[in-house]
């Protein structure tokens, strides 16, 4: 297994640095378009490096409590999920800055849909590929340090099978707790920061320049455009990159640690798993993402050799069906020839815990429909936001609302059967593999989400160097048909950070385990008072923290907007086009305040747990975890699908609808669109994180304050 899981990820390794030389070797164009991708790929790489300043000395202080509290081992595993996240998302912004410019003069050269697509996917399959090949790197690098320490189990069955040793005393899940929680942090900061940065850059840019001065999209006489496109890279290209790759880790993670957890609550049975068979629950979720992988790898190859792409929105479909087609057959024969058909609560065999997989990937599909469904103008719900902006900015919003609201239902509906349908045929192992079967093909996902913002950019060059009609209406279709696709990859994370919640979740019960008296399984009983308050904080948790989020993209943002207006009334020729505007002061405006802002959302997620904790114990906690995790599944659908339908709402509308651009129905849905911008880039896409670090710091730490608490203090 630990071959497969090596072999994977050099062939994935090997086809980004493929794809990586071939998008570089493209004509870049004209001195001008160079130019302006330089000043985009310059503020964007400005910006991560003084977030990474910052990253380091926060991971440093969090490594030296883990290591003084829990172990050296978790400081270092720590780290290194840090770094390896971090690495990621500067991969992710170095393609993006380089794909960017030779998308647009592909589409200038070739005026063809297709070969433009192409080169913009083969930039975001570097991304993806490097999330995924890094995410089960640092996995095995855990598992061949680190795992070798499960041996002491085998050494001792006595221990291993009597109430010798505690759910704590177990280095292995330590080491990859500790692991998803440095990527969960990075995920976190970058999520945050970048979407702070991305969205107050975006609203500035639409509130003056389009709605007030009504100068196009991308227009070089605004200040903010370039800001705008820095934003791109860094929110939605290093901060999804890091985002999907935490979430991929902690999908994993939840099922190899509550497989180690759940082995121990037989130990007193007349079903005991024997070592050989708890290796085997550790290492199926790491062999099923090496063929996800592989699968991944395979269709991201074919799709580069594809010619004649005449459907770019059915084709980028296409490679995500193909990615589970080959994951889902090649991981049955992996089931069947490798697990036991003796574990307990397999209760069908051996592909028990496959079929959970699967059903896994085919809620991600449904899930990723219904986020489809809800954002694209080529459905009625957005149609209906679209048509609303006729009516003007109160009606467009409140249609978004109530379009958000209603569509939580059938989502959480999905999840909820994939829940009870999987833990039927594995138990809670089966609920963890589900979470790994919506993520097991991670590198499709990411590559075509990355792809996005990178025609989102190459749009922004077209504009602000005045080329042809025709090649901006090409990249803008890429650009909608890439908010799209990004649908499918916000509504798999939402799904996914749901199952892996519930898992780690399971894990914090089992964790407790050791440290009680009786060796039981701690229970949350709603009656109890200290589990009822702690829901009903953990509850309010997710609109405090969402409340934050966009409160720091508004002052953000009025920070941008009195910038804009006042250069253009120091300098009239900017609008005239004959003077250059100060891009750098915006860029400026968006990284001090991103900066100031991703600091206390990122400390609620850590701390937060922790205070509970050791104020009110394990039991307040779990009712944490019950609340916020309810609370932010619902908010982050809500809030990604109404931002979504704004969005494409407003896009809808600039082909042309509704009286096209400059309308009234225009100003409406740019209304719209700018309420929506920080609820579906940065609200909804951290909550799916806030949740995993909240789960995985109280697994990590729940041994100290169930020991050490004000509760048992009285």
């Amino acid at each position: 297994m630990i071959y497969l899981l090596i072999v994977s990820i050099v062939l994935a390794l090997s086809l980004a640095l493929h794809n990586f030389y071939l998008v570089k070797k493209q004509d870049p164009g004209t001195s001008q378009m160079i130019e302006i991708s330089s000043h985009i790929k310059e503020g964007a790489k400005e910006f991560l490096n003084q977030e990474f300043r910052l990253i380091v000395i926060v991971s440093i202080i969090i490594a030296i409590v883990l290591s003084l509290v829990v172990s050296p081992t978790a400081s270092i595993c720590f780290i290194l999920g840090a770094f390896l996240s971090s690495s990621a998302a500067w991969i992710g912004m170095k393609i993006a800055t380089l794909t960017n410019v030779r998308v647009t003069n592909k589409a200038k050269q070739s005026r063809d849909k297709g070969e433009t697509l192409k080169i913009a996917f083969q930039g975001g399959s570097v991304m993806g590929l490097c999330v995924a090949s890094f995410a089960l790197l640092g996995l095995v690098i855990v598992y061949l340090v680190f795992g070798k320490l499960l041996n002491q189990l085998e050494v001792d069955s006595i221990s291993f099978h009597t109430n010798l040793i505690g759910i704590s005393d177990i280095p292995f899940t330590m080491s990859v707790s500790s692991y998803a929680l440095g990527c969960s942090l990075i995920a976190m900061f970058n999520r945050v920061g970048g979407g702070i940065y991305t969205k107050a850059a975006d609203m500035g840019a639409d509130l003056v320049g389009k709605a007030e001065y009504r100068i196009p999209e991308d227009d070089p006489r605004n200040p903010a455009t370039i800001a705008d496109n820095v934003g791109d890279n860094v929110g939605d290209v290093a901060g999804l990159g890091s985002d999907l790759l935490e979430s991929y880790v902690g999908s994993i993670i939840s099922a190899i640690v509550l497989a180690i957890y759940t082995t121990y609550s037989y130990r007193n049975s007349s079903e005991s798993i024997s070592f050989t068979q708890l290796n085997q629950l550790i290492m199926f979720p790491l062999a099923f993402c090496a063929l996800g992988l592989l699968s991944c790898t395979i269709s991201i190859f074919f799709f580069s050799k594809k010619k004649n792409i005449t459907d770019p929105h059915k084709e980028l479909n296409n490679v995500t069906y193909i990615s589970a087609a080959l994951t889902i057959c090649s991981t049955f024969f992996l089931a069947i020839f490798y697990l036991s058909n003796d574990i307990p609560n397999f209760n069908f065999g051996s592909i028990s815990p496959w079929v959970s997989a699967i059903l896994g990937i085919i809620s991600g599909l449904v899930v990723g429909f219904f986020a489809q469904y809800y954002t694209s103008y080529h459905f009625k719900p957005t149609l209906k936001v679209a048509n609303a902006s006729k009516e003007g900015g109160a009606i467009v919003i409140t249609e978004g609302l109530a379009l958000g609201m209603k569509s939580t239902i059938f989502p959480i509906l999905v999840i909820s059967f994939c829940i009870i349908i999987s833990h039927s045929f594995a138990g809670l192992y089966g609920v963890g593999m589900s979470a790994i079967g919506m993520l097991s093909f991670v590198a499709v996902t990411v590559s075509v989400d990355t792809y996005g913002p990178i025609a989102d950019n190459a749009g922004g060059i077209a504009q602000m160097c005045n080329l042809d009609d025709e090649v901006r209406e090409i990249t803008d279709d890429l650009d909608a048909i890439g908010n799209t696709t990004a649908a499918i990859g916000k509504g798999f994370a939402i799904g996914s950070a749901a199952l892996a919640a519930l898992s780690l979740f399971s894990s914090y019960l089992y964790a407790q385990m050791g440290e009680l008296s009786n060796h039981q399984l701690l229970e949350l009983n709603m009656i109890n008072t200290l589990v009822l308050a702690g829901a009903i904080v953990g509850a309010a948790l997710p609109y405090l923290f969402s409340g934050i989020l966009i409160e720091a993209v508004g002052t953000t943002a009025q920070k941008m907007v009195d910038e804009i207006r006042n250069q253009f009334m120091k300098d009239p020729l900017i609008l005239e086009g004959k003077a250059e505007p100060n891009y750098k002061q915006c860029i400026a405006i968006s990284s001090k305040g991103a900066l100031a802002e991703m600091k206390n959302p990122a400390l609620i997620s850590v701390v937060t747990p922790l205070i509970s904790g050791f104020l009110f114990g394990p039991k307040f906690v779990g009712g944490l975890l019950i609340g916020t995790t309810l609370s932010a599944i619902m908010l982050a659908i809500f809030t990604a699908n109404s931002g979504g339908s704004w969005d494409n709402g407003k896009k809808y509308i600039e082909k042309g609808n509704f009286g096209g651009k400059s309308s009234l129905a225009h100003e409406a849905s740019i209304i719209g669109d700018t309420v929506g911008d920080p609820l579906k880039d940065t609200v909804g896409p951290s909550l799916d994180i806030l949740i995993k670090i909240m789960s995985v710091v109280s697994v990590i730490f729940v041994s100290i304050f169930s020991k050490f608490n004000l509760v048992n203090f009285f």
